[in-house]
């Protein structure tokens, strides 16, 4: 019976232990060997737009030190100790345990209470991965054109594309990390690091799905109603009928290409990338129009004479308009337009098929669109 007692005892105070954990904060006891001369660690928060130092603690004698802090919400945070960095994510309630050695130059670390912490390590992982591919190819294009001495556009035609098959194999990756973590902040935090131009319309269905959950997180909402907003000009949706005034001063309307393909071009006199990618709009209209593709111009200048210069100087021999009102004018604004050069390619029935693609995936989406049976 005496027996049974304790043991009742113990059981009873177990749960009082646990039901009087903090709700109000985490916890981060963190274990750091061979800590050489690091003093200091630091506690960072990320939010929507910035990193921030929060709090910092001095190391112990036995490399051991700890933070407790509230959060609103739970969010990305990370850990600098030095020259490394580690992220976690944390909220009120947690208590997280973290255990790294300074010796490692891979900068490995353990860390438990903490599912989601141990997602983002996933994620970190994906990244590293490709980040290491990229910076050795860039390095050996660098190495070789120094001893050229110069820039090189062989050697661009032969590194570019490995470059940007490991920037797509890496995406993919990412795609696929977000998918099987939708639950999880981490898969909203990977989901931020693609390329929201290249990657609209998966951002904008993996938002829909996203709605309901992180409702605290404002970095989350912000991104929710960013993509609430990109949605009806994303691709699958019906493009918006709109007006302006042509360059000769007359009506333009995107309703006068019914029944046809036209790519909507924003650009600019003023913006070096859409001039430099100008030449490569022109060889594609050129080799395609007799096939049916059409180019409406819209332009972002403001004074009339340095949009028809442009015109002239780049040869763009296919319609304009403008609101001459910069990132305000009407037409922007309906299509959301916050950078440049922008584009949609709007289907004979008046789909958006493709948006922002330039350069060899311009002429290849037209190959692929006009080899077909029209």
């Amino acid at each position: 019976m005496k027996n049974r007692i304790i043991a009742t005892g113990i059981f009873f105070l177990t749960v009082v232990l646990f039901s009087c954990k903090d709700k109000t904060a985490f916890t981060i006891s963190g274990t750091i060997k061979n800590p050489s001369s690091l003093k200091t660690v630091y506690l960072l928060e990320a939010d929507s737009t910035q990193v921030k130092v929060i709090d910092s603690t001095t190391l112990s004698e036995n490399g051991k030190f700890q933070f407790k802090h509230e959060s609103l919400y739970a969010n990305l945070y990370k850990l600098r100790t030095g020259d490394a960095i580690y992220d976690l994510i944390a909220k009120n309630g947690d208590d997280i345990d973290f255990t790294t050695d300074l010796k490692d130059n891979t900068h490995a670390y353990t860390i438990t209470g903490s599912d989601d912490s141990d997602k983002i390590k996933e994620f970190n992982k994906i990244s590293n991965f490709y980040g290491d591919k990229n910076n050795k190819v860039v390095a050996e294009y660098q190495e070789k054109s120094q001893a050229l001495g110069k820039q090189s556009d062989s050697l661009l035609k032969i590194y570019m594309p490995v470059f940007q098959k490991n920037m797509a194999d890496y995406s993919n990756a990412v795609m696929k990390f977000v998918n099987d973590n939708k639950n999880s902040l981490a898969g909203f935090y990977a989901a931020t690091s693609l390329d929201v131009y290249k990657y609209e319309p998966q951002l904008v269905a993996y938002a829909d799905e996203i709605k309901d959950n992180f409702k605290d997180n404002p970095g989350v909402q912000q991104f929710i109603k960013q993509m609430e907003k990109a949605k009806p000009v994303s691709v699958g949706h019906k493009a918006p009928d709109f007006t302006t005034a042509g360059i000769d001063g007359k009506p333009v309307k995107l309703s006068d290409y019914k029944g046809k393909y036209v790519m909507v071009d924003f650009w600019a006199s003023w913006c070096q990338p859409c001039r430099q990618e100008n030449p490569n709009v022109v060889k594609q209209y050129n080799a395609f129009k007799s096939k049916g593709f059409n180019i409406l111009g819209i332009s972002l200048d403001k004074e009339k004479k340095d949009w028809q210069k442009a015109i002239n100087d780049d040869k763009l021999t296919w319609a304009h308009g403008s609101d001459l009102n910069g990132f305000e004018g009407a037409t922007e604004l309906l299509y959301h337009i916050e950078a440049i050069p922008s584009n949609f390619i709007i289907d004979p029935q008046g789909n958006i098929v493709a948006k922002n693609i330039t350069g060899a995936d311009l002429e290849a989406f037209l190959n692929k669109t006009f080899s077909k049976p029209q």
